[in-house]
C-alpha cells in the first residue's frame, strides 16, 4: 500500500470516528433534554417518599451528560416538613435528628445512567457537596417500641424502584454545621465552620442491612475540623483547636492541639470581675475517645466509649483573694461526680487513662501582694466507670480514681478517691502517701500565702485517709518527718514592729513547732483532722485543706497557708505571748515556793 493510500486510510477512519461522536454528542444532548424533566421528577419524589414525604428537594437546573455520566443540581435546598415531621412524631416514627441543608452545587461524577435505567442498578462513583450548609436538628423521640409497628427498611422502601444503589464516596467539604439541640426546654444551638465529612462505599442492596462491618450501609463514616479557632462569649479567652477527626469504622474521636488561652495576664483578669474567678490557662496536646457508639449517640443522644485518653496536657489554674467571693455561688456543685450528674446526655465512659499532665495552681495574697503555687508534674492514672447513666448505676454506683505525681516536682505523690455516684450529698473517701519529701520545696507556697519560710524539714513518708462530703472531710494521718524549722515574715505580727520578728521566729521553732516526729523513745504521733468546706472552696481545696489540718496537729503550727494568713500569724504570737506568760508565772510560783 502506497504512503498517498495509507493516509486516505487514516482519513477514512477518523472521518467515521468523528462522524460517530458528533451522532452519539448530538445522541447524547437529546438524551439529556428528554431526560432532564424525568430526572428531576424522580429526583424530587424519590426524595418525597423515601422520606415518609419528611423532605422535599429543590432545585433550580439539573445538569446532564450521558456521555461522561455526570449529573449537577444547582442552588440545592433540602427542607423537612414540620407538619408531617409532629404528625411522624406522635406515631413514635419521627427520627431523632432532622436536616436543613443549603448549598450552591451537588456534583455527581460517572453515573451509570443506562445501567439505572435498564437493570435497575444505580452505581456512582462520587457525590461532592462543597461548602454547603447543614442545620443539624435533634429532637428528644419517645418510643414505645412494644406498641410501634415495625418500619419497612431503607431497602424495602426502594425495592420497587431499584435492585440496589453504590455510591463508592460522598464528600461534603468545608461546611458550615450547626448542631440544634430542642429536646429541653431551652433550645441550644452549636456552630462549626469549615467540617469536613466523608463516606465510604454506601450501598444499599437486599443484604447491606444485615452486614454487620457496615455503618448505616456504609463502610466507614468520617469527618475531620481542621484550624478551628474562636473566642468565648465573654471575650475573656481565645480557643483553638488543631484537628477533631473522627472515625465509625475504628469507632475513634481524636482532638489534638486544644487551647484555651487567656486573652490578659493573671491579676489584669482577675482585676476584669468584681468577685474572685477562676483563671484557665489550658493546653492539651491530644484527647482521644475510643470505642465510641456512634449508633447510640445519634439515636439516643447517649455517649458511650470504652475508654477516653488525655495528654500530654498542661493545665494551669489561678485565682485572686484581692476581690470578695461571689454571693450565693457554691463551688460544691462543681464536685467532679456532681458536675457529672448535671450533664444534659447520658455518658458512661469505662475508664479514662491520663498521663502527662503538668497541673499548677496559683494564688494570689493580697497581705503579701505576692503569688503562691503549687505544681503537680506528670500527672497520670486512670479512673473507673465514669458515668451518670441510670442503668450502668444500678450495677457500680462508684467511679474510683487512682492518680499519681510529682508534688513541686520532687515528691511522689498516690492519691485514691472513691466516688459516690448516687449519693446526693456528694459523698467520697479518698487516701495517698507522699515518700520523701523536701518541705523546703513548699516554700513558693507558704511564704507567699502563709507569710512563713520553711528553713529546713525533710518528710519521710506520710499517709492519709478521710471521708468527705459536699459540707465537710474528716479522717487520720500520719507524718513521719525530721529538722523542721519556720521563720515568719509578717513585720508586726506582735504589734511590736520588726524588732520582735526574730524572736517571735525562735519561740514558734522552740515553743510551738515539733521539729521530728517521732521523737527519741516515742511512738509515732497520728492525727485526727476534720474541716468544713466554705462555699468558695472547691472540691480539691477541701482535699488538701483536711490534709493540712493534720499536718498542722502533728508539727504543732499552721506552717502552711490559711484563708487568712495575716490572721494565721496573730495567732502564733498570740500562742507565743500565752506560753510566755505561762512561763513567766510557773518562774514566779517556784520563786515564791524557795523562798
Amino acid at each position: 500500500m502506497t504512503a498517498q493510500n495509507k493516509n486516505k486510510l487514516w482519513i477514512w477512519m477518523a472521518s467515521i470516528l468523528g462522524g460517530l461522536i458528533l451522532i452519539l454528542s448530538f445522541a447524547a444532548m437529546f438524551i439529556s433534554a428528554r431526560w432532564k424533566p424525568i430526572l428531576t421528577e424522580k429526583i424530587k419524589a424519590g426524595v418525597y417518599e423515601g422520606s415518609h414525604h419528611l423532605y422535599k428537594i429543590e432545585f433550580k437546573s439539573i445538569n446532564l451528560n450521558v456521555i461522561t455520566g455526570s449529573l449537577a443540581l444547582r442552588e440545592v435546598k433540602l427542607t423537612p416538613d414540620t407538619l408531617v415531621f409532629d404528625s411522624l412524631k406522635m406515631q413514635g416514627l419521627a427520627p431523632a435528628h432532622t436536616f436543613e441543608i443549603k448549598l450552591k452545587k451537588i456534583q455527581i461524577t460517572r453515573v451509570g445512567i443506562l445501567t439505572a435505567y435498564f437493570k435497575k442498578r444505580v452505581d456512582v462513583n462520587e457525590i461532592r457537596l462543597d461548602k454547603p450548609s447543614i442545620n443539624m436538628i435533634f429532637n428528644k423521640i419517645p418510643k414505645e417500641r412494644d406498641t410501634v409497628k415495625p418500619e419497612k427498611s431503607l431497602y424495602e422502601q426502594i425495592s420497587k424502584t431499584f435492585k440496589s444503589i453504590n455510591v463508592h464516596s460522598v464528600k461534603i467539604v468545608d461546611a458550615d454545621f450547626d448542631y440544634i439541640d430542642k429536646s429541653g426546654p431551652r433550645k441550644t444551638k452549636n456552630s462549626i465552620k469549615h467540617l469536613d465529612i466523608s463516606v465510604k462505599d454506601f450501598l444499599l442492596d437486599s443484604l447491606s442491612g444485615q452486614d454487620t462491618s457496615r455503618f448505616y450501609y456504609t463502610k466507614d463514616v468520617t469527618f475531620q475540623l481542621a484550624g478551628y479557632k474562636s473566642f468565648t462569649k465573654d471575650k475573656m479567652y481565645s480557643m483553638k483547636v488543631d484537628t477533631i477527626a473522627g472515625s465509625a469504622a475504628s469507632k475513634k474521636i481524636m482532638v489534638k492541639g486544644l487551647k484555651l488561652t487567656p486573652l490578659y495576664p493573671e491579676l489584669t483578669f482577675a482585676r476584669k470581675f468584681k468577685v474572685q474567678k477562676d483563671r484557665y490557662d489550658l493546653a492539651f496536646e491530644k484527647i482521644e475517645l475510643n470505642g465510641v457508639d456512634f449508633i447510640g449517640l445519634n439515636n439516643d443522644q447517649k455517649l458511650y466509649a470504652k475508654s477516653l485518653k488525655i495528654g500530654p496536657a498542661k493545665v494551669e489554674v489561678f485565682m485572686s483573694r484581692e476581690s470578695p467571693p461571689p454571693p450565693g455561688l457554691d463551688k460544691g456543685r462543681n464536685y467532679p461526680h456532681l458536675a457529672l450528674k448535671r450533664l444534659n446526655m447520658p455518658t458512661t465512659i469505662d475508664v479514662v487513662n491520663i498521663s502527662g499532665v503538668d497541673l499548677k495552681y496559683s494564688e494570689y495574697n493580697p497581705a503579701s501582694k505576692k503569688i503562691g503555687t503549687v505544681d503537680f508534674k506528670s500527672l497520670s492514672g486512670t479512673v473507673l466507670n465514669v458515668t451518670n447513666d441510670s442503668l450502668p448505676l444500678t450495677k457500680n454506683g462508684h467511679a474510683t480514681a487512682n492518680f499519681n505525681t510529682l508534688l513541686m516536682g520532687s515528691g511522689k505523690l498516690n492519691v485514691k478517691i472513691d466516688f459516690n455516684l448516687t449519693n446526693n450529698s456528694g459523698a467520697f473517701n479518698y487516701s495517698g502517701s507522699l515518700g520523701k519529701f523536701d518541705l523546703r520545696n513548699l516554700n513558693s507556697l507558704s511564704k507567699n500565702l502563709g507569710s512563713i519560710e520553711i528553713e529546713s524539714g525533710n518528710v519521710q513518708r506520710i499517709n492519709f485517709k478521710a471521708n468527705g462530703n459536699l459540707r465537710s472531710a474528716s479522717g487520720s494521718m500520719n507524718m513521719l518527718y525530721t529538722n523542721l524549722k519556720v521563720k515568719l515574715l509578717s513585720d508586726n505580727i506582735d504589734g511590736e514592729g520588726t524588732k520582735k520578728k526574730g524572736l517571735l521566729s525562735f519561740l514558734a521553732n522552740t515553743i510551738l513547732v515539733k521539729n521530728e516526729n517521732p521523737k527519741k523513745g516515742e511512738a509515732p504521733r497520728t492525727a485526727f483532722m476534720t474541716n468544713t468546706r466554705i462555699n468558695s472552696a472547691s472540691f480539691f481545696n477541701l482535699m488538701w485543706k483536711t490534709i493540712f489540718v493534720g499536718i498542722k496537729d502533728i508539727v504543732g503550727v499552721g506552717i502552711v497557708p490559711e484563708k487568712n494568713p495575716v490572721k494565721q500569724q496573730k495567732v502564733i504570737a498570740k500562742k507565743i505571748r500565752e506560753q510566755n506568760r505561762a512561763d513567766r508565772r510557773e518562774a514566779r510560783k517556784a520563786k515564791r515556793e524557795k523562798n
